[in-house]
């Protein structure tokens, strides 16, 4: 992490700026599309958005890549150490772990209840007795821990022109449509490590059981009644999409070209899906470079003009 962010934040002391800079790693080299439009953000902003990015992917790769030989008790221990090191740290206001130090930090600075990490453990949790679900009310269960608490986590370090409380919904559901995108993009993926996140029920309303979605991974490529209950999903996504839209006008100018840029580039994923005819065994759905480097560099534009407007803003007082 540049000295530049840190120092803008007033992280000074050596070992939270190694966390810091840890997060910021594991960001840039997992979530691409989400580290580019960090970018946007003022420096300040930027590695609390890191620290709850780094922790969220060190508690999922702990369940989603174990250790060679790991049993489902050697994850659920991992988890429940990490659970106990963070809850610790968040009691005590800070730790020496060398990752959730940034977090635990970024918690106690930007006041993140810990029920949202309670909530977001929770669900990592269930990755290790859940294979499937149900109905959307039981997937619901899932993705309030995994994806809507994302959104709550990141609202505060976001800043809103409303109340916290205003946007929560919004940002809620924002979080929640990442999430079903990322669902649909990886169900080939999902399936091969035991995993189906789809709503049985409604996949089964166009002849789509297990089996059907196996064959297709097996085949590597989409029949009719997967390509008519995969734009079903999609059809559900944009909804969410669509009631999470209005709240990038409550965050804090400097913020929205960051959440308008994901917003733009993860929804973008769906019509790359529809593109492909649904075919999301044989390939990965996603932006073109040049694509994400035209929506960027629109945004680097309005986010420079909205820090330059915060800072008038801050002179005129």
């Amino acid at each position: 992490m540049s000295t530049a962010e840190l120092d803008a934040a007033g992280i000074t002391e050596p070992r939270l700026r190694h966390a810091y800079t840890r997060c910021r790693e594991l960001n840039a080299e997992h979530g691409r599309t989400y580290f580019l439009a960090t970018r946007m953000l003022t420096a300040v902003q930027r590695p609390a958005i890191h620290a709850l990015y780094g922790f969220a992917r060190f508690a999922d790769d702990i369940v989603d890549e174990p250790a060679q030989g790991a049993t489902p008790a050697d994850i659920e221990a991992a988890l429940r150490a990490v659970e106990a090191a963070l809850f610790d740290g968040l009691r005590d206001g800070r730790s020496d772990d060398p990752l959730l130090a940034a977090v635990i930090d970024t918690a106690h600075r930007y006041e993140i209840t810990e029920d949202l990490f309670d909530d977001f453990l929770t669900s990592m949790r269930m990755d290790l007795t859940t294979s499937d679900y149900a109905d959307r009310a039981a997937l619901e269960k899932y993705t309030r821990g995994s994806a809507e608490v994302i959104g709550l986590q990141v609202l505060p370090v976001l800043g809103t022109v409303t109340t916290r409380e205003e946007a929560a919904p919004a940002a809620a559901a924002l979080g929640l449509a990442f999430q079903l995108t990322n669902f649909l993009r990886d169900v080939a993926e999902d399936y091969e490590r035991g995993r189906i996140y789809l709503p049985s029920d409604e996949l089964a309303a166009f002849g789509v059981d297990q089996e059907r979605l196996g064959w297709c991974v097996a085949q590597r490529r989409t029949d009719s009644r997967v390509a008519a209950a995969l734009a079903d999903q999609i059809a559900t996504t944009r909804a969410i999409y669509r009631r999470a839209e209005p709240g990038i006008a409550m965050l804090a100018p400097v913020s929205r070209p960051c959440v308008r840029t994901a917003y733009v580039l993860y929804s973008e994923i769906l019509e790359r899906i529809e593109a492909a005819e649904y075919d999301v065994f044989s390939r990965r759905a996603s932006v073109g470079t040049r694509r994400k480097a035209t929506v960027a560099a629109a945004a680097f534009a309005r986010a420079l003009w909205a820090r330059r407007g915060a800072s008038r803003q801050r002179e005129a007082v």
